[in-house]
């Protein structure tokens, strides 16, 4: 487990050894030169709106928005995994973002994308899980020392392969997701991980 983590996640959203920031940020880098990250659609800690889950049909990925990474970023990479999971299940591969700040609307197709857990390249859905119980999803922002030469469609391992070494900041925020079709699961009746 990765202790420094715990400082950056709300108290309920697993700190796991295994998300993309325990593997390629520090404590050090974390928020460095102001560096955050946000979205309109939910406060960090908050919960993900059904329109940005599988529970609606003509659902979309949420808004985000980040300040200006530090000095000598080249380009920014955004990685969201479901902590609830180990290995954390990868939802969105986002890379080619300036080095600025700047944001992606809700829905925007992102400059470059690689595949998710179910092998396509588009934001994977939230979904409800037979477990009933909350998942959280990591929205971590990577500022890279230098410009990505991937092709659209890269998958996890060939994103962290080119990352690794060439991360200067990071930040990240968070959102949970849990079933609200109560007659269907009572999250008191499971056990979580």
């Amino acid at each position: 487990m990765a202790d420094w983590l715990k400082r950056f996640l709300p108290e309920n959203c697993p700190p796991r050894a295994s998300l993309a920031l325990a593997r390629f940020a520090a404590e050090a880098k974390m928020n460095r030169g102001g560096f955050a990250i946000s979205s309109a659609a939910f406060e960090n800690g908050g919960e993900l709106d059904p329109s940005f889950t599988a529970e609606e049909e003509d659902a979309v990925a949420p808004p985000m928005e980040w300040t200006a990474p530090p000095p000598g970023t080249q380009e920014l990479v955004l990685v969201v995994e479901d902590a609830s999971t180990d290995p954390p299940d990868c939802h969105w591969l986002v890379w080619g973002l300036p080095g600025q700040r700047a944001k992606l609307l809700e829905g925007e197709a992102p400059p470059r994308t690689g595949k998710n857990a179910r092998g396509n390249s588009d934001w994977l859905l939230p979904a409800l899980t037979e477990e009933g119980w909350s998942h959280w999803y990591v929205f971590q922002l990577f500022a890279l020392d230098l410009p990505l030469t991937l092709m659209p469609g890269a998958s996890k391992e060939e994103l962290f392969a080119e990352i690794d070494g060439h991360v200067i900041a990071a930040t990240v925020t968070t959102a949970s997701f849990r079933p609200t079709a109560e007659e269907d699961w009572v999250e008191d009746d499971f056990e979580e991980p």
